[in-house]
């Protein structure tokens, strides 16, 4: 029996006819092969193929009925017949038309209907597109902008209404917006905002009602303030708090090196 994939059949689903492609003098060539590189095949990564072999006549199928064909033709086009492509009805389309133009043609895929398309667009747009961006209805679109926007004003995505994306702020933000951030509602970003701070900042979440959070503060607050850890409700957080208090001790009562000190 003869399973789905290797059968070789068109985008109409009937059967993939050589003879009758107006290609077909390629085969002798070694410009295509059945079940391998075909342009007529409904799987795309045999029209990848072929495109990739034949790259020239990729030109020619851009406004070809079968969106897989347009979408990967526009992959090895010639980037001047790609513009086009940016009101294409399929999403596939659109969206590999702009992994390839320039990001200032892509200023109306900023609001296209489908997340996949302005996610790339998100991933590609700078200055003020990337800016308009912020508020976009889908979360990862959001968290696309939030990687990629200029720290001095990413405090204006601080308090995006998903954490996933403040999470990211807080990865990057400058740290007058990251002692802020301080007090997020959510763990995950508190954490995120622990690993930054300087020790000294660490006291406002010694406390944090985040295991995690106050372990990241036993590993990383500043000496005087240990001992009032010791008796944290998590063990964990006590072992790490006490393994540091024994360690800053013995460096303290450690002897120093006399020849280090000896004058030269």
């Amino acid at each position: 029996m003869t399973t789905d994939i290797n059968d070789a059949r068109d985008w109409r689903g009937e059967p993939v006819d050589c003879g009758a492609c107006r290609h077909n003098a390629l085969r002798t060539a070694g410009g295509c092969k059945l079940l391998h590189s075909c342009v007529q095949d409904r799987y795309a990564r045999r029209i990848d193929r072929f495109f990739s072999w034949n790259k020239p006549l990729a030109n020619d199928y851009l406004d070809h009925p079968y969106f897989e064909v347009r979408a990967v033709a526009a992959k090895y086009a010639d980037v001047f017949y790609l513009t086009r492509l940016l009101k294409d009805p399929d999403e596939t389309v659109r969206w590999s038309a702009a992994q390839r133009l320039p990001p200032r043609c892509l200023r109306e895929l900023r609001h296209d209907a489908h997340r996949e398309v302005r996610i790339r667009v998100a991933a590609r747009v700078d200055g003020p597109d990337l800016f308009e961006m912020r508020t976009d209805a889908d979360y990862y679109v959001r968290m696309t902008v939030a990687q990629r926007l200029p720290v001095p004003i990413l405090h204006l995505m601080m308090n995006d209404p998903e954490a996933g994306v403040r999470r990211i702020v807080a990865q990057r933000i400058d740290a007058g917006g990251l002692v802020s951030m301080a007090s997020d509602l959510d763990a995950d970003v508190r954490l995120e905002v622990a690993r930054r701070l300087q020790p000294q900042q660490l006291l406002c979440l010694r406390r944090d009602p985040d295991c995690r959070v106050r372990y990241e503060v036993a590993g990383r607050i500043a000496g005087q303030h240990l001992p009032g850890m010791l008796r944290d409700a998590e063990p964990m957080v006590c072992e790490r708090a006490e393994e540091r208090l024994s360690a800053l001790c013995a460096e303290a009562s450690a002897p120093r090196d006399r020849h280090a000190e000896a004058p030269t």
